[in-house]
């Protein structure tokens, strides 16, 4: 396959690996590189404008519904484009990382949808990344069956018995620091979207599916915007028909909750519908409110969907959606099966309450992390759905949501207990050190975490600390007896590293807004220089 365009301006800064010549290709380093150039200097301003509109309303200034947009959200005329094939019924999507095992997994569990997670499930190591490709392309190609030194077989199932493929490129707010374009990082959404798309669109389109994406970290309808004239670019240089790409976009930051119909409005030849982010909206608010006494919220455990203004959240993302004819997904199951059968009761019975609130509030389907959670999860949208597909036609015209009741946080807060504090480290420190060593997705105390875990974890800390709700004292006492727990769980753990890397994400005067840049740049990144290929 080949494209139109100039001498590859692409470099690959990292050592080669095992099959990497097979993803790397000049023609796709090519095809990055055309959209590095043509959308590298508008995704450097939309960042730049994410950083000023921060200011703005850590200086008082209210976030509201646009007014600018207001013609967008009363014309009632315009709809999403219509499910493309394999997207119809989604009533159960699985996440996870890319790879082997656990594609495997995914594809034959049953579930309508797996998306294979480049961002918070994945520790962005250059093997991970360029071998996530591997996966995926391996998949398509029936080339991913393998037996482990115990014996135990994984095999695909059937074609039309698999899952449809969804991917998950990183944010916006990454870099991909092994490959430089003009002597710059290339976006890390460019690099794991556009070698996904070259190697695997045509092939997903004969397999009878197509190109599927979810977007995360979104923080306003211009980064969609962004990213539906990416597809539309990306269509024209391989010569697929545009709109063939569709894309369900995350709603976890609280800046796009108030853009939920414009997100789907500049997308919405290419839009797959809208997706409730949990933990990351809740880590949002804090980054966007966290100056603020009236957004301080309590241990996480007390925040759950059915808190007010986490209601206000859902039931308008479900009425957005219906609205124009888009699919609306429920957020995160990340219950682990337990060989305890109580415990495995107990946190079935979560999945099943938490999963018939989605159901009855409207979603027509919901994320599951673990096989184990399919059926539980498609019995109960099977006892709403029946034979139908979605329940798009129920449009929520019941919902009105105002600003007040999207920000009004107050109503749950309280402080936190000490056991809050000490469960905050403890998870952020055992995820820092597994992703520090390569892992993107983390089983902890029965629950499948990834770094939105993280990310929530340590900004509390941080929030607290700010507000005086705990202690300096306090939080340097529970973290040096987490550490050395942590030390004896995961005897292999670089303890100074994630003690570091907590204490410069957490306990710093100012939050930095994410903890995976400077981490990645400063542990993951193994940059080389080689000579590039003739």
């Amino acid at each position: 396959m080949t494209i139109s365009a100039p001498a590859r301006h692409v470099r690959v800064l990292a050592a080669p690996g095992d099959r990497h010549d097979e993803i790397l290709t000049p023609d796709a380093l090519d095809f990055v590189g055309r959209l590095a150039a043509a959308f590298g200097e508008r995704r450097r301003w939309l960042l730049k404008e994410r950083r000023r509109q921060a200011i703005r309303l850590a200086t008082g200034s209210p976030l509201d519904f646009p007014v600018a947009t207001s013609a967008v959200r009363a014309d009632r005329t315009w709809r999403v484009a219509p499910p493309a094939p394999g997207l119809t019924d989604r009533r159960v999507e699985i996440t996870g990382p890319p790879e082997r095992r656990m594609a495997v997994n995914a594809l034959n569990s049953g579930a309508q949808v797996w998306m294979a997670d480049f961002e918070d499930a994945t520790a962005p190591t250059w093997d991970n990344i360029v071998g996530g490709q591997l996966i995926l392309l391996d998949a398509i190609e029936r080339r991913i069956d393998f037996t482990t030194p115990e014996g135990r077989e994984y095999r695909l199932d059937t074609p039309e018995r698999l899952a449809t493929v969804m991917v998950r490129p990183r944010g916006w707010h990454l870099d991909e620091r092994h490959l430089e374009f003009d002597g710059s990082p290339v976006p890390a959404s460019l690099v794991d979207f556009g070698l996904y798309f070259f190697h695997c669109a045509q092939r997903r389109i004969d397999a009878g599916h197509g190109p599927y994406f979810y977007l995360p970290k979104l923080e306003n309808h211009y980064e969609a915007r962004l990213w539906n004239d990416v597809f539309v670019l990306a269509q024209e240089l391989l010569g697929i028909p545009r709109g063939t790409v569709r894309a369900t976009v995350l709603i976890e930051t609280i800046t796009a909750a108030f853009q939920m119909e414009e997100i789907l409005h500049e997308l919405r030849e290419h839009s797959a519908g809208l997706n409730a982010g949990r933990w990351d909206y809740l880590f949002s608010l804090i980054k966007t409110f966290g100056h603020r006494t009236d957004f301080l919220l309590p241990d996480r455990a007390q925040v759950t969907m059915t808190a007010p203004f986490m209601r206000a959240y859902t039931e308008l993302l479900v009425r957005t959606c219906h609205r124009r004819g888009a699919h609306a997904i429920g957020g995160m199951a990340a219950q682990v099966p337990s060989g305890d059968p109580a415990a495995h009761e107990a946190a079935l019975a979560k999945v099943r309450l938490d999963k018939e609130r989605e159901a009855e509030d409207g979603f027509d389907g919901s994320w599951v992390a673990h096989p184990g959670l399919v059926p539980v999860c498609r019995e109960v949208f099977d006892g709403v759905l029946g034979d139908r597909p979605e329940q798009i036609r129920r449009t929520r015209d019941d919902v009105e949501t105002t600003a007040t009741d999207l920000l009004s946080v107050r109503r749950i807060s309280g402080p936190p207990t000490e056991d809050g504090v000490r469960t905050n480290i403890a998870v952020a420190l055992r995820y820092f050190a597994a992703w520090l060593r390569g892992q993107g997705a983390v089983a902890l105390d029965g629950l499948m975490e990834d770094a939105a875990t993280a990310e929530i974890a340590r900004v509390q800390i941080w929030q607290w600390l700010r507000h005086r709700v705990t202690d300096r004292e306090t939080v340097l006492r529970l973290l040096d007896e987490e550490l050395a727990g942590l030390g004896a769980e995961y005897p292999w753990a670089a303890l100074d590293e994630v003690r570091e890397l907590f204490e410069r994400t957490a306990l710093a005067a100012e939050l930095p807004l994410f903890f995976t840049p400077e981490a990645y740049a400063r542990h993951l990144v193994r940059t080389t220089v080689t000579e590039p290929r003739a």
